[in-house]
């Protein structure tokens, strides 16, 4: 029994860093070099190195589908097929968390971001519509301060309810989603893209965020129901400190494709206090655009 759970230590730390972007999101770079605020966003060309080093460390090593990709271009030639995860309300809620602008592009969100620091902060995609004066105007607070700083009114976050086939409850990482009992459990991620807006008419970040037991199993209670047709989609977890490796985890993706604004202040209060111990936005990954890297959606 110990070294089963010395095992289950060792996967969940490997595991946590793949949706807790930023944990990952440090290592060594072509973009170190370039990757502080002192010298603004990285050039070009260092975002086509990480790419070309992913496409190298993959090249025949028997990768699956990889994520985050445009929900809007379905092509793929990743032929690794795994068994879709059950849908969400036969699984277990296991970890909610967010990133600073959306992994994803498509629909509502194909904005780029820019290339950001290299390591993951300040890219991404934005919301592309537009927002009034009042939406736009500061909090009278910050809200979820980082070291990579903290969020604003108009800012897009991309959030993951990550659901799990184990017997096991919400709480921190992705280490939530694994139990003594099954350590490869199926992994489903229901996604949804909210802009941050000063209007205390706006949905609440503490409702969006709810869970409880329904029908034996925790379940988010508050996802937003009117914001499109999920896209779904074979894929692996995110993050940037797979910018320039393979995720090796198999993940089913439900992408819903507009957005939903949300209360900032709300965000902000959540940030304070959650059963998850979130309380900063986490990195992207670069959007995987090797079709060799993605699977097709039907």
């Amino acid at each position: 029994m110990k070294r089963i759970a010395i095992a289950m230590a060792a996967s969940a730390m490997l595991a946590a860093p793949a949706f807790a972007g930023d944990h990952g999101g440090h290592a060594k770079s072509h973009g170190d070099a370039h990757a502080t605020a002192a010298h603004g966003p990285v050039a070009d060309k260092v975002i086509k190195a990480q790419r070309k080093a992913l496409a190298k460390s993959t090249k025949g090593a028997g990768f699956g589908p990889q994520s985050p990709r445009d929900i809007d271009a379905p092509a793929g030639n990743n032929n690794r097929i795994f068994n879709e995860a059950p849908a969400s309300t036969a699984m277990n809620l296991c970890n909610i968390h967010f990133h600073k602008n959306a992994e994803h592009k498509g629909g509502e969100f194909t904005t780029y971001a820019g290339n950001g620091d290299g390591h993951g902060y300040l890219s991404g995609y934005k919301y592309n519509g537009t927002l009034t004066a009042a939406e736009l105007a500061p909090a009278k607070h910050e809200i979820c301060p980082s070291a990579h700083g903290a969020l604003s009114s108009g800012d897009t976050i991309e959030v993951h309810y990550v659901h799990s086939t184990a017997d096991i409850k919400p709480g921190p990482t992705l280490g939530s989603c694994l139990s003594e009992s099954i350590g490869n459990p199926q992994l489903r991620v229901e996604t949804q893209v909210y802009v941050l807006v000063n209007d205390k008419h706006a949905l609440d970040f503490g409702k969006l965020t709810k869970h409880k037991k329904v029908n034996g199993l925790h379940q988010p209670t508050g996802i937003p129901s009117n914001t499109g047709t999920p896209v779904q989609y074979e894929g692996s977890t995110t993050g940037p400190g797979y910018n320039e490796k393979g995720s090796p985890y198999q993940v089913s993706w439900s992408v819903r494709p507009q957005v939903a604004k949300v209360d900032i202040n709300t965000v902000g209060k959540w940030c304070k206090g959650n059963t998850f111990n979130e309380d900063h936005a986490h990195g992207v990954r670069n959007l995987v655009q090797n079709k060799n890297l993605l699977s097709t959606i039907d």
